[in-house]
């Protein structure tokens, strides 16, 4: 199928935006003929669209791409984190309201795991916020069976490497020891598969109990288990707008933030349209004082 729009962007970006799947899943998609449009099966995932098109993937019509939306999640304990399990066993969004439609998870908590998971419509976004370039802060509190001493800790501070994987530098403070278990804050910045966990258990640590309290700057907070809660639009675009390009709900792409301006040197001043010279403020990180100085 060659007949496109060069102006449209990719399909497989365009379905992941529409929460449909990931760009790597999409793609196998097209290779299992799964994804028309205009009623002709797709073959490569580099055909472009711009929405105006019929497509379909799995004999579903796509409607229009939704405004991006970010949900925090409280993963109870005994559910995975994957739509289909091929064990049968229960997962996330089989315990998910019905009326949020499709959503994907950013990154993944795994069965017996716990706490904050981020769900998204919109998979360039979950791709973002996986990414390690984006180094966003994962949180955890650990309950492991055991006993730590200051090696150990300095130890995973550097980075650890098990059976060949390397995972870098963690930040691990001692919250508590209640009998044989010692609770522990633990910070990572790349959520390799299992990470915390095996990082623990390389300095003799048994992870039995973990709980995700943040990811970034979306924090569990005071949400139940199996809660769900939206972050607001205007949160979501202050903390995600660098990242990725919004759509709001008329189908309407946001430009993304501009970088600053490279400031003058220190004390330069500037010319305004009168012709009136304006010094440049001081920047301290607040906002600046009004009136006289005292």
């Amino acid at each position: 199928m060659t007949d496109q729009d060069d102006s449209g962007e990719r399909i497989a970006k365009y379905l992941a935006r529409a929460g449909i799947a990931s760009r790597r899943e999409v793609e196998r998609m097209i290779e299992g003929g799964r994804v028309k449009v205009n009623g002709k099966t797709l073959d490569t995932p580099a055909f472009k669209v711009t929405g105006s098109e019929a497509i379909e993937v799995d004999g579903k019509a796509v409607g229009e791409k939704p405004a991006t939306r970010l949900w925090r999640y409280h993963k109870p304990a005994g559910l995975v984190t994957t739509h289909r399990d091929p064990e049968g066993r229960e997962t996330v969004f089989d315990k998910l309201p019905g009326d949020i439609g499709r959503v994907i998870s950013v990154g993944r908590l795994d069965l017996t795991s716990e706490g904050l998971l981020l769900l998204t419509n919109d998979g360039a976004l979950a791709r973002a916020l996986e990414l390690p370039s984006t180094a966003w802060m994962r949180r955890y509190r650990a309950r492991a069976f055991g006993r730590i001493d200051p090696r150990a800790i300095e130890t995973l501070k550097k980075g650890v490497t098990v059976e060949g994987i390397k995972y870098g530098p963690m930040e691990v403070e001692i919250e508590r020891e209640t009998g044989s278990n010692i609770w522990l804050n633990v910070g990572i910045r790349e959520g390799k598969n299992r990470e915390v966990r095996k990082a623990l258990d390389a300095v003799g640590l048994k992870v039995n109990r973990l709980i995700r309290t943040a990811y970034g700057p979306f924090q569990l907070g005071d949400l139940g288990k199996g809660e769900i809660k939206t972050v607001p639009a205007r949160v979501l675009q202050d903390q995600c707008g660098h990242l990725i390009d919004f759509v709001k709900p008329d189908g309407e792409a946001v430009a993304k933030k501009r970088a600053p301006v490279r400031s003058r040197r220190p004390g330069a001043t500037r010319t305004s349209s009168g012709g009136q010279q304006l010094r440049r403020a001081k920047t301290t990180g607040g906002p600046q004082r009004k009136g006289p100085r005292k």
